[in-house]
């Protein structure tokens, strides 16, 4: 049985532990969270408990008003902090709290089972289709574990052409990806796939 799900368990937990470890760096590289704080633990616990120095709660969007973009490719890449309450481009993020943060749990364990059921209904032979999934599902539970903590994801890579209008893409994360990856993975196997070919019996006449 284990056997059976060892693509889905392994690429999805590499997936999450990437996901989940650069969020880090960007809180600590990007933004002034976890200044002042000394030591691998202490920070960790700034990073999930989003408490500051004196344990009082952050206030939402601290972060973000305190960001420190690197710029990694002048003009075309940088690493800019971005809390997203919403889906990918921002959607449904000005739904009240109260009904953004149950939609998005709902509708990430929906997700989460489907893929769960997609792999277990794959032949040994689509191996494509598995780390597909994988690679969806890893990036899924990435924004869930964000959604859970904070009630809202981590972005931090940020596409753009020289700052013109319109040539920006979305700030996403490596959840992000993973699912991006995933999903173009699932449709180059669409467009691979091919019918057996019929076989004819000797005296067989095909019609």
């Amino acid at each position: 049985m284990v056997h059976r799900f060892r693509v889905l368990i392994l690429v999805g937990l590499a997936t999450l532990a990437a996901d989940q470890v650069t969020k880090y760096l960007a809180v600590a590289h990007l933004t002034e969270a976890l200044d002042g704080r000394t030591g691998g633990m202490a920070r960790l616990e700034g990073f999930v408990s989003e408490q500051n120095l004196d344990n009082h709660p952050r206030v939402p969007g601290a972060y973000s008003r305190a960001t420190r973009p690197y710029r990694f490719i002048e003009n075309y890449w940088h690493f800019r902090y971005v809390e997203n309450p919403g889906a990918a481009w921002g959607l449904f993020g000005n739904l009240p709290e109260s009904v953004r943060r149950p939609f998005f749990h709902v509708v990430s364990l929906v997700a989460l089972g489907f893929i769960t059921f997609m792999y277990v209904r794959l032949t040994p032979d689509q191996r494509r289709v598995r780390w597909a999934l994988a690679l969806v599902a890893g990036g899924a539970v990435g924004n869930f574990v964000d959604r859970l903590l904070r009630g809202y994801v981590i972005d931090f890579i940020d596409w753009h052409w020289r700052n013109q209008p319109g040539m920006r893409w979305p700030t996403f994360n490596v959840a992000d990806a993973a699912i991006c990856v995933g999903v173009g993975l699932l449709l180059l196997d669409s467009f691979l796939e091919r019918k057996p070919v019929e076989t004819v019996t000797p005296g067989e006449q095909v019609v």
